[in-house]
């Protein structure tokens, strides 16, 4: 059976593509069965006896089994190349002490540099880490560059602290684990690798992406991470001749500016359509690595308060020059300090430019872990998107987590979904991949059981917010992106469930979820204790990922 995208031999239309026999989550009609796609477009969805009227020879119909199709995933903050090498590299979070962590780095193959990804010593009972001078003798010699999982800090060999010039810089005290300013020069020179296999790796992020189902990814560029020349490579994948076709690729860009010209001339210059001048520019590090910037000191560290990598001015002179460019500014934040910085910047750059323009920026924030109720509602004022990781308190919240035994009490109300939603503030869910999986449906997940029962949010506004509003939030011009009626653009997955349901906040009011009369489109269930096996991903027609069994 053809692909959606396939193209006759006389190079006339690809035949309609007629979904059947399923379920389609569209607010068009919520018991929906079939769907026809029409070249890159919805062209109808509805039910099964109005499928069997409308299927004819000319058509590719696809008998779905029973299976789900819904609007494609949305990644709102993730990492191409870091995901790529973190997918290659030693998959340290099963590790659970230092002597496993110098046993993997002494069985890596090949004669390059040993890389690694995920380690977290707040999971080990006994937390000491390796010296600088076991990993050299670990791995014979060669450089060792080992990210923890949230990658704002790493081990690194003594050789590789050579290389990079590590010791007079910040953040390096001569041991094995690097942060601020050190952590950037160690991952730069551990990740000096060919173009070639720069794109290699990039692939193979992307291809994971689509396999999971998703049709679009934020890339959250900047200087520290991998430099102008790695976000125009991941742009790159967007070109028509591009060759294989991947998931959308939207690119933002962590650059300071002070001013409106110096804003437009940094996008121009970089000549990648970036979305914004948002994303990873760091008012402050993370919780896991102690450096995201708090009011009060770590529980676990005394007076240790993390670290501002941006002052208010320079904050505030961003926003403002963004916000006369018309471009969407914004910043990586966590800690507490870290956002009262940020929403400092925000009635300065208000006070300069005027609050109509800051708002019609529609700026973001990434993570926004620490917000306090007076905090909600200055973002809900200001019209700022936050764009959260739901996974983070997954694996990271409730009792005995790293958020508790790194903030005591203040971890209760972190991540506090239901507030922004209550206040209206514009929310897109992402992974922050590699910091956690490609898995958009555990992310769903983590916003229904989220460790916070006051904090939790249906399953629906948790979909919604990983798909229709992670475009939203990009500012894409097509405002039908990211559902499934007529005319909407053919970006969707379609999804092997176990059994469809809706879940919500409050299980007291699971009872009506599968009465008729609601009229509620249903979703996935997601206390069976595995996620929806993806099938298929389609982004604007065109085949991005499909699993044999579709057509088997």
């Amino acid at each position: 059976m053809p692909r959606p995208d396939s193209t006759p031999a006389n190079g006339s239309r690809p035949a309609p593509v007629l979904y059947r026999n399923g379920s389609v989550y569209t607010a068009a009609d919520p018991f929906a069965t079939a769907m026809l796609v029409d070249g890159d477009t919805v062209a109808w969805v509805g039910s099964e006896q109005a499928a069997s009227s409308i299927a004819d020879a000319t058509m590719d119909i696809i008998d779905l089994r029973g299976a789900l199709v819904a609007p494609g995933f949305v990644d709102s903050h993730m990492h191409l190349t870091e995901t790529g090498i973190a997918l290659e590299s030693l998959q340290l979070g099963p590790v659970t002490s230092a002597r496993a962590l110098l046993d993997a780095v002494a069985g890596a193959r090949g004669d390059g540099p040993v890389l690694g990804h995920g380690w977290d010593e707040s999971t080990w009972a006994d937390p000491t880490l390796p010296t600088a001078e076991e990993l050299d003798r670990a791995a014979g010699g060669r450089p060792v560059y080992l990210s923890r999982v949230d990658v704002h800090s790493a081990l690194v060999s003594m050789s590789l602290a050579a290389s990079a010039e590590l010791q007079d810089k910040d953040g390096y005290d001569g041991g094995a684990r690097v942060s601020r300013a050190a952590h950037e020069a160690a991952r730069k020179a551990a990740r000096q690798l060919p173009r070639n296999e720069l794109a290699r790796l990039q692939s193979r992020a992307l291809a994971e992406a689509a396999a999971n189902g998703y049709v679009a990814l934020a890339e959250m560029g900047a200087p520290h991470i991998g430099g102008a020349d790695d976000l125009r490579l991941a742009a790159g994948w967007n070109a028509p001749d591009a060759g294989q076709r991947y998931p959308a690729v939207m690119p933002y860009w962590g650059g300071l500016v002070s001013s409106e010209e110096e804003a437009r001339a940094l996008v121009a210059g970089l000549g990648v359509g970036v979305r914004g001048l948002a994303g990873d520019l760091n008012i402050d590090g993370s919780l896991g690595s102690r450096t995201a910037a708090l009011r009060a000191g770590y529980s676990d560290a005394g007076q240790e308060r993390g670290t501002l990598y941006l002052g208010v001015d320079q904050a505030a002179a961003h926003l403002a020059a963004c916000s006369l460019a018309g471009i969407q500014g914004g910043f990586h934040v966590i800690g507490d300090a870290g956002l009262d910085a940020a929403l400092e910047a925000l009635d300065l750059a208000a006070k300069e430019v005027g609050e109509q323009r800051v708002r019609a920026a529609g700026h973001r924030f990434e993570h926004v872990e620490m917000a306090d109720a007076a905090a909600v509602d200055r973002l809900a004022h200001y019209s700022v998107t936050v764009s959260a990781q739901p996974s983070f308190d997954a694996a990271w919240g409730g009792p005995g987590g790293l958020y508790e035994r790194r903030l005591g009490e203040r971890s209760g109300p972190m991540n506090p979904f239901a507030a922004f939603y209550a206040a209206g503030v514009p929310v897109c869910f992402g992974s922050d991949s590699p910091v956690t999986p490609l898995r958009p449906w555990s992310s769903v997940r983590a916003c229904v059981e989220h460790h916070n029962p006051d904090q939790r949010i249906s399953a629906r506004a948790a979909f919604l917010g990983h798909t229709r509003a992670g475009w939203r939030a990009a500012r894409h011009p097509n405002p039908m992106a990211g559902q499934l009626v007529p005319g909407a653009p053919a970006s969707f997955a379609v999804w092997e469930v176990e059994e469809l349901m809706v879940q919500v906040a409050d299980g007291r009011v699971q009872s009506w979820s599968t009465d008729p009369r609601a009229r509620t489109p249903l979703l996935p269930a997601l206390d069976t204790g595995s996620d929806p096996v993806c099938l298929q991903t389609v982004k604007d027609g065109a085949e991005l990922f499909a699993s044999p069994a579709l057509r088997s």
